[in-house]
């Protein structure tokens, strides 16, 4: 199965992430989109194709937190929304 994922952007709200740590946010963002969806799939709603236009997530950071754990916890509250979207229960990572 082929699969195309597009984030068009991440608005980090709050956050001050200088711009040599913004690669290692989106490795690590999507390093673990990866991992959900090899090990969970692609949620049934989704499978024959789809958009989500907008996707609100969640994410709690916390002072010096580094960019590959963030990008973690961005990527779960993503996959967590798109296993979500159908049944319009909002997104949040803890």
């Amino acid at each position: 199965m082929n699969l195309k994922l597009n984030i068009e952007q991440i608005i980090l709200e709050g956050v001050d992430l200088p711009r040599s740590q913004r690669s290692r946010l989106q490795a690590a963002v999507e390093t673990e989109l990866l991992r959900l969806l090899s090990e969970n799939g692609l949620p049934p709603h989704l499978q024959g194709g789809g958009t989500i236009p907008n996707l609100p997530a969640t994410v709690n950071v916390t002072k010096g937190m580094k960019p590959e754990q963030m990008g973690r916890e961005i990527a779960q509250s993503i996959y967590g929304g798109m296993v979500n979207e159908a049944s319009g229960i909002p997104s949040t990572a803890k």
